[in-house]
């Protein structure tokens, strides 16, 4: 049971995902029940290695409304949950030029909230455009082909 929490078409825009890991997070029981009513926002989301972990950063979690006395700080730096190999590996990249941690999704699993992020390599201008060019011809080609099985089918 995987459910969409958010998307961050942001960054599928701007990064050519190079790959894709799959981490826990390390929430407080005020953000998770603001998680369940879909207060998440993860377009500036990013992840970076220091000291040996993996932290997320810019992720932003509404207040949880009904709370009692503890709240949580909406956009305060939280730990994610990988395992050794992979933080050493993420390391390796994030020491490459031109390669950053986005995050790209957050979903649920099991009752626990995931993130997915990506080893991204920054797209230019070029680049964005050309995705455009071939967004639009795919567009194109599926009417023509809808429209000839509408006629023939």
């Amino acid at each position: 049971m995987t459910d969409e929490i958010a998307t961050n078409r942001k960054a599928l825009r701007d990064f050519h995902i190079l790959e894709r890991y799959e981490a826990g997070v390390e929430l407080r029981g005020t953000e998770v029940k603001s998680i369940r009513l879909g207060k998440l926002n993860i377009s500036d989301a990013f992840a970076r290695v220091e000291r040996g972990q993996v932290w997320l950063y810019n992720m932003d979690v509404q207040i949880y409304e009904k709370a009692s006395f503890s709240q949580h700080e909406p956009r305060r730096t939280r730990r994610l949950l990988l395992h050794k190999r992979e933080i050493l590996k993420l390391f390796a990249h994030t020491q490459q030029k031109g390669l950053a941690l986005p995050v790209l999704r957050a979903y649920w699993k099991e009752s626990r909230v995931k993130i997915e992020i990506g080893v991204g390599k920054g797209k230019t201008k070029g680049d964005q455009r050309e995705d455009l060019k071939e967004k639009a011809v795919k567009r194109e080609t599926q009417k023509v082909v809808s429209s000839f099985n509408r006629k023939h089918g």
